[in-house]
């Protein structure tokens, strides 16, 4: 036999054990008896030589056969008739036990049965008596009238009364506390039910300065009736679980509650609200301040004083009265204060003594002297905060109400937890600062202001997502040859710098591709294959990126009052005639950008002065609370809604369809309101292809300028029209066609004819007697270029006339 650390039993008469009180034999695999002991042989007489190495089946006695253990069953026991040396039958308790090897399968058996103490203790057993009064468990018996009858010593001192002083004395009577009365209802369950019950509770006993956690083991004590007589109840002093077990919880919900917006203040608020009153009365956060450093940590040593600005506090009294300084305030803390010392010395500081430790500090903050006498401050604790290796803040935690100052494990505690907000607080701020760069970057991209031009009336609003990170929505008015204008709407997938920045290359792209006068759905493929290489190059290791986007351009002709549309995967535009109801456009929906090699298609409608066009990013119609359709219908309802100019239909579009809390995804609306050229402002001549009726169309066009008031301009115009139409005649084909447009404060002059040949800038030599039509159109002309047209090709040329 060894003892449980494995050295062997000492020998002698100190050695308490009596071998020979208990039969032991041990039965191998097979059922043979492998070890017998001195006990066995008193009880059945078989010398060992007469068993060992024979089937213990053997000692069965006639008739003594029973069912032996289940083959997975660990312990047996019960009686079983055993052959007595003598020959007689004895009935014997048996308690086996299965042990198994450490390899292998099989397993033996060990049998044990006890040989002395099966008589009754007599009365007056010493151990009997001793275990009531000195059991290390606090004990207490009640009678049938609940009164104290008996105690024992670890319940004296628990309570802090002796015995005989409150015997006959109800508990809430001994304990004088609600915990009390709440006990002895539970005494008075157990005496009527007869069934047990444990209780926990958090109080103080006797004269106790700390409240301690008791788990009380209440059961009855009956008769040999069964009748119940008494009751008896056990305390259990598991403070330490208790606190170990409250540490945890508060560890688990700061995980939980803290970080739960990407917002700095948002963060240290929820850091302190959980210290409080968990773990402190009155708590403070304080951040070093990096406004006016770009938001980033210094990542140099600090020194005294610190400047700390308050991010929040906490107290255990409403409107925080305890605070000094207000939220969003800066205070100078100098060496001598805890802040200071903890932000210096990297780990926390405990002051239990305020009056003595923190005299200096207090002595030169004379307010924060006069709230700590006014409260009763006695213990505060200062714990820093590190992020990425770089000082952020401390926490300051104070304790006035609670009397016990704080303990070693509340200092890990607050550590855990500030180190846990350390991080949440670090993660809000490098998404502010990013948030802040992205927003600028995206709206150094986006128009500041929409051009006028005399096709469209125009307002817009944009909106960055709240939570997710500014994305790539943008939005554009182009002005064209022709006085058409171009109005374009995108999205580009994801958020952040990134998306910022795809996001200013396509709208540089497409005012390059509107700039040459594309149609909407060739615009589009061109944008296409330029999504499809910003993904190559934003791939790596031979793979491809993940950029995509969406968008919607449509090219609006005051002129003709027609509205080409098209879109690659984006929504569509919605239409308020000014004499109808709003309606959906049905635009071909087409492939988002990025896929590659899906075509595009576009419409063309016919437009009444005054129709209004929104064309608006998914963020504005996409929300979780309601269904796409309802959107649409909220969005047609409010842009019906009467408004005295497109600035406020925005804003009630806005105010309709977004929640006040913020967006969740990036929005962009432009509205454009459309106009029309008056027949009478645009004046078109068919050219004969012969140059000597070049002189006769001159003509023609200066008495049309005379027409409309614009005589100071007719040299100019004279000499464009000549070089313009004289050039399609001797290099164009049939038909030509000139065409004047006039409105406000410009001029353009259009010829057109079947030939797709661009024209070219070029410089002509000294004594060359061509090639300076174009170069003299561009000197005189405002600007001046070419589009494509499905008949041929137009080249126009904008004069600016004088205001006055």
């Amino acid at each position: 036999m060894r003892s449980h650390d494995d050295t062997p039993p000492p020998d002698g008469p100190d050695y308490p054990f009596d071998e020979t009180a208990t039969a032991r034999a041990v039965l191998d695999a097979d059922g043979i008896i492998v070890e017998w002991s001195e006990g066995a042989r008193r009880l059945l007489g078989h010398a060992p030589a007469d068993v060992l190495g024979r089937p213990a089946a053997d000692l069965l006695a006639p008739g003594g056969e029973a069912a032996g253990p289940e083959s997975t069953s660990a312990r047996w026991s019960g009686e079983l008739a055993l052959r007595h040396q003598d020959g007689r039958p004895r009935n014997v308790w048996l308690l086996a036990h299965r042990r198994r090897p450490e390899r292998g399968d099989r397993s033996d058996w060990l049998l044990v049965a006890p040989l002395d103490g099966r008589d009754p203790l007599p009365d007056g057993d010493p151990l009997t008596t001793a275990l009531l009064e000195q059991s290390p468990c606090a004990t207490a018996i009640y009678d049938e009238r609940l009164r104290l009858r008996r105690i024992n010593e670890a319940m004296a001192i628990a309570i802090g009364l002796p015995e005989e002083r409150i015997r006959g004395l109800r508990l809430p009577e001994i304990g004088g506390r609600p915990q009390s009365e709440d006990l002895e209802r539970h005494l008075i369950r157990v005496l009527l039910s007869g069934q047990p019950e444990d209780v926990q509770t958090y109080m103080r006993m006797g004269s106790e300065r700390e409240p301690h956690a008791w788990l009380a083991r209440i059961a009855p004590l009956t008769d040999p009736e069964g009748r119940v007589r008494g009751v008896c109840l056990t305390a259990h002093d598991f403070t330490e679980q208790h606190l170990a077990r409250e540490r945890l919880q508060l560890v688990n919900e700061a995980s939980i509650r803290i970080g739960s917006t990407l917002d700095v203040r948002r963060t240290a608020q929820e850091l302190a609200d959980v210290c409080v009153p968990a773990l402190a009365d009155f708590v403070s956060v304080d951040l070093i301040d990096v406004e006016g450093r770009s938001g980033e940590l210094s990542s140099g040593r600090l020194s005294a004083p610190v400047s700390l600005r308050r991010a929040a506090h906490r107290s255990v009294n409403p409107g925080n009265p305890e605070a000094v300084v207000k939220p969003g305030q800066v205070d100078v803390y100098p060496a001598s204060s805890p802040q200071a010392d903890s932000l210096l010395a990297g780990r926390p500081i405990v002051a239990s003594d305020l009056a003595s430790t923190l005299s200096e500090w207090l002595a030169w903050d004379r307010p924060r002297f006069e709230r700590v006498k006014e409260y009763g401050i006695h213990s505060t604790m200062s714990v820093p905060m590190q992020a990425r290796g770089a000082p952020l803040g401390v926490v300051v935690l104070t304790r006035f109400r609670r009397a016990e100052p704080f303990t070693p494990d509340d200092v890990l505690l607050a550590e855990e937890i500030a180190a846990r907000a350390a991080v949440c607080i670090d993660n809000a701020r490098r998404y502010t600062r990013e948030r802040a760069t992205a927003l600028a970057l995206q709206r150094s991209l986006l128009p500041r202001t929409l051009p006028r031009t005399a096709a469209l009336e125009a307002a817009s609003r944009y909106l960055p997502a709240a939570q997710a990170g500014v994305g790539g929505d943008w939005f554009d008015v182009i002005p064209l040859s022709g006085m058409r204008a171009a109005l374009v709407v995108g999205d580009v997938v994801g958020h952040g710098v990134q998306a910022s920045a795809t996001m200013g290359r396509l709208r540089t792209a497409v005012r390059t591709l509107a700039d040459i006068d594309l149609a909407p759905d060739e615009l589009l493929t061109h944008l296409d294959d330029l999504v499809l290489k910003l993904s190559t190059e934003a791939g790596g290791d031979g793979t491809t990126g993940e950029v995509g986007a969406t968008c919607l351009y449509a090219v609006y002709d005051p002129i003709s009052r027609r509205c080409t549309l098209a879109r690659a995967g984006h929504p569509p535009p919605v239409m308020l005639p000014p004499d109808g109801p709003p309606q959906e456009i049905h635009v071909p929906p087409g492939p988002p950008l990025g896929l590659g090699g899906l075509p595009f298609e576009s419409i063309e409608l016919t437009l009444n002065e005054g129709t209004v066009l929104a064309l608006y990013t998914d963020g504005l119609v996409e929300s979780r609370d309601r269904d796409i359709d309802i959107s649409h219908r909220m969005l047609c309802q409010a842009l019906a809604r009467p408004s005295s100019s497109l600035d406020d239909t925005c804003h009630h579009v806005l105010q309709s369809l977004l929640p006040p809390t913020g967006v969740a995804d990036d929005v962009a609306l432009l509205l454009a309101r459309t106009r029309g050229l008056p027949a009478s402002q645009v004046a078109t001549w068919d050219i004969p292809a012969d140059p000597a009726l070049v002189a006769p169309v001159r003509k023609q066009v200066v008495h049309q300028l005379g027409t409309w008031d614009l005589d100071e301009a007719a040299f100019t115009t004279e000499l464009v029209v000549s070089e313009l139409v004289t050039n399609a005649i001797r290099y164009g084909e049939r038909p030509i066609r000139l065409r004047l447009i006039h409105d406000a404060d410009t001029l353009i002059c259009e010829v057109s004819d079947a030939n797709h040949t661009a024209p070219h800038l070029r410089r002509a030599k000294t004594f060359d007697e061509g090639g300076r039509g174009l170069l003299l159109v561009a000197q005189l002309t405002q600007r001046w270029g070419s589009r494509y047209t499905p008949e041929g090709k137009t080249i126009w040329a904008e004069l600016t006339l004088d205001e006055d």
